[in-house]
């Protein structure tokens, strides 16, 4: 992978990155990780699992829908997050392949 290919590689993930880069948005993607993937959780559930209020998981909740982390679905009135395991992860896991093909490079060349 040369150079440009790699920075905009880091390009496409820079918003993912420092979305999940926040503890609190860490918490809340392992909450939701931890849920049913077709049923997701609503604002309330998540703001019982992680002690945080309800004001606070809104915010964090608005921050990861922007980066395509997480999904919404609507049901009724009702709305329910989920991760979205798509878009913008695809890229990260990209990234993170590019990146360990080069260290497998690197080890090469130090034997």
């Amino acid at each position: 992978m040369d150079d440009k290919a790699m920075l905009n590689q880091f390009a496409a993930c820079r918003k993912l990155l420092s979305a999940i880069g926040d503890e609190t948005r860490q918490i809340i993607i392992t909450v939701l990780a931890s849920a049913d993937c077709k049923e997701g959780l609503r604002v309330g559930e998540i703001t019982e699992r992680t002690h945080l209020s309800r004001p606070a998981v809104s915010h964090h909740l608005k921050i990861l829908l922007d980066t395509e982390v997480i999904g919404l679905r609507r049901q009724a009135t009702m709305n329910f997050y989920y991760l979205e395991l798509g878009g913008a992860w695809s890229e990260l896991v990209t990234l993170v392949n590019h990146i360990e093909e080069l260290r497998k490079i690197c080890e090469c060349e130090e034997e």
